[in-house]
């Protein structure tokens, strides 16, 4: 019964442990689920800039923007999804989830996969998925313009060549919910339309030619919704992780408070064995000294 004891005793020191790892992953991930959403405002203050950029610039020559999306959506092509997974584990079926929505986007022709982090990757894999290009997904939110500089190079690349007209961005939002809300947008073809002319009476002066000059623009732009779409999965992620964290946290108080209990029984089962041992040998005792004295 000692033995047991000992393992129970045991195994009570590792939960603690273990509890200890839990906290101390749930509070990184709360940091870096709150520097994340404290990043954002900037980079969509970024992005209105380079919109009412874009809307300036129309005034030039709107109709380059229009014969270059018609160009786009004209040819055949490759509809190519980019799919922003977690990194890490622990975070639930947060990529199972997001692999599940890529392959639910609807298309007629060929489907192509960009997966953001290795996880997804191996998950996509298992799902049937096409996965032309990879990369890891950001540890820290300092590293979000770093890969979307990466994403955005590979889209043009393949655009440029030819392999792929269309591009859309999957991808999770944080929110309080246990459940997770995947956001579904449309990279490009890029949507000139969608930003106002400007108002003003004057062309701004420029040195680039108007056509070159919207699609640097356009570039840029797609470059910040990169941006904001890898640190809205980055916070989701993190605090999906939180969840997860929490919901571990109190499978492991459980499971304490019944090793905790298991040694009191057990301590108590030792204590009470050793009474009856002492107990016994004292009677057995009493009784050799009467027989002696008869």
């Amino acid at each position: 019964m000692s033995n047991r004891l000992a393992d129970v005793q045991a195994r009570i020191a590792t939960v603690h442990e273990l509890e200890s790892v839990v906290n101390a992953m749930r509070g990184i991930a709360a940091a870096r689920a709150r520097e994340a959403r404290s990043r954002l405002d900037g980079i969509r203050a970024c992005a209105d800039m380079i919109g009412a950029a874009i809307g300036d610039a129309l005034m030039l020559d709107d109709r380059n923007a229009q014969l270059a999306s018609a160009r786009t959506e004209e040819g055949a092509g490759t509809h190519l999804v980019l799919v922003l997974c977690a990194e890490q584990g622990f975070v639930g079926s947060f990529t199972e989830h997001m692999i599940e929505a890529a392959a639910q986007v609807p298309h007629a022709g060929v489907m192509d996969y960009f997966v953001i982090g290795d996880r997804g990757v191996v998950i996509a894999q298992e799902h049937g998925l096409s996965v032309g290009w990879s990369a890891p997904m950001v540890a820290h939110s300092d590293e979000v313009a770093a890969l979307a500089d990466r994403i955005t190079e590979a889209l043009y690349e393949r655009l440029e060549a030819g392999r792929a007209t269309r591009v859309t961005v999957l991808h999770a939002v944080p929110q309080l919910a246990t459940t997770i809300e995947i956001v579904q947008k449309s990279l490009l073809p890029f949507d000139f339309a969608r930003f106002a002319v400007s108002a003003r009476h004057i062309a701004p002066l420029v040195t680039l030619a108007p056509q070159r000059l919207m699609v640097r623009l356009a570039e840029e732009y797609v470059f910040a919704q990169l941006c904001e779409a890898i640190m809205l999965s980055f916070a989701a992620e993190n605090e999906a992780r939180m969840a997860a964290m929490i919901a571990t946290h109190a499978n492991v108080h459980d499971k304490l408070d019944q090793l905790v209990g298991d040694s009191r029984r057990l301590r108590q089962d030792e204590i009470t064995a050793e009474i009856v041992e002492l107990t016994s040998g004292s009677l057995a005792s009493g009784g050799s000294a009467y027989n002696s004295c008869n």
